[in-house]
């Protein structure tokens, strides 16, 4: 039994989002995991993922491993007191903790095998909240978003404690996402740009308000089919996270390197100081960007089709 979940990015709204304005997110299919599950010989649930150096039978894993608490929050949900003998086997080419959702795809691809394995039909529905729950004992608060875009696998439009709303592509469109190889710190950069809200509310409420306009007009220019409007809202969106203090010299850099090689328009994506940026390009010119982008220091890019 074989199942398989994308990776997602963010293309607008960060930071702007935790101030309950709109964000928007897409999938990424060119990097997914893939779960295999196979009947075992040995006793028990036996987990094999090369790419966390795990191999081990569930039962030795503490409590909050985070693979170990998806497969027993699954099997508690799903009332299997006494699982088979089974071998689960989980490959990925989702860089880790690089905001790219490598967590929840993890989690989707585990939960569609198993019950796929197991015969049951669950629902998008039913993936996505069990999901999201299982993203709460990691992350407290998560957004919804990476649970979202990954088990419906359609862009979203998220405003903070409003239905998450997935929406269709009118024209696909071709990004290139680099990363800095520099860990995002998103604890800080969201604490950081509070205490900044919080000693300027008027000033920083603006730019929440400018920066949730941009999604809003990306959201609808994805929709008519018009995404090469994206590439200046990219780039003033950018301009607005550099005032919000989140980007950082590599991102700057590789903004720059990407728009001079040709991209559109281009910005960090996510929480910033490290992580990813994102540019987006005709397909004809992305090897070229994604080239520019590996001189000008990023540690690996993605070129990915949004359709």
């Amino acid at each position: 039994m074989k199942s398989s979940a994308p990776g997602k990015i963010i293309l607008f709204g960060e930071h702007a989002v935790v101030y309950n304005r709109p964000a928007l997110a897409v999938p990424v299919n060119q990097v997914q995991v893939d779960v295999e599950i196979l009947d075992s010989d040995s006793a028990g649930v036996w987990i094999h993922a090369p790419i966390i150096d795990l191999h081990a039978e569930l039962s030795s894993l503490q409590p909050d491993h985070a693979i170990g608490s998806v497969i027993l929050n699954l099997f508690q949900r799903l009332d299997i007191s006494s699982p088979p003998n089974i071998q689960i086997n989980i490959s990925s080419t989702i860089p880790v903790a690089s905001g790219l959702g490598s967590g929840a795809a993890v989690s989707v691809a585990l939960i569609r095998a198993l019950s796929s394995f197991f015969s049951l039909q669950l629902t998008d529905n039913q993936i996505n909240e069990m999901v999201y729950e299982i993203e709460k004992l990691y992350h407290g608060t998560p957004s919804g978003i990476d649970n979202t875009v990954i088990t419906f696998n359609k862009p979203v439009y998220f405003i903070k404690g409003q239905p998450i709303e997935t929406f269709s592509v009118g024209k696909p469109f071709t990004i290139v996402i680099a990363d800095t190889g520099i860990p995002a710190p998103t604890k800080e950069s969201v604490g950081d740009v509070r205490r900044l809200w919080l000693k300027d509310n008027n000033k920083f409420e603006n730019i929440f308000n400018e920066i949730a306009q941009i999604s809003l007009i990306a959201r609808r220019s994805i929709e008519s089919g018009k995404p090469e409007l994206l590439g200046e809202l990219m780039d003033h969106n950018h301009s607005l996270l550099q005032q919000l203090t989140v980007s950082s010299p590599e991102l700057d850099k590789l903004v720059l390197s990407a728009c001079d090689a040709g991209a559109l328009g281009a910005k960090l994506s996510g929480g910033g100081r490290g992580g990813n940026m994102i540019a987006l390009v005709n397909q004809a010119e992305a090897s070229q960007v994604a080239e520019s982008l590996i001189k000008a220091g990023a540690k690996n890019t993605i070129i990915t089709e949004i359709k």
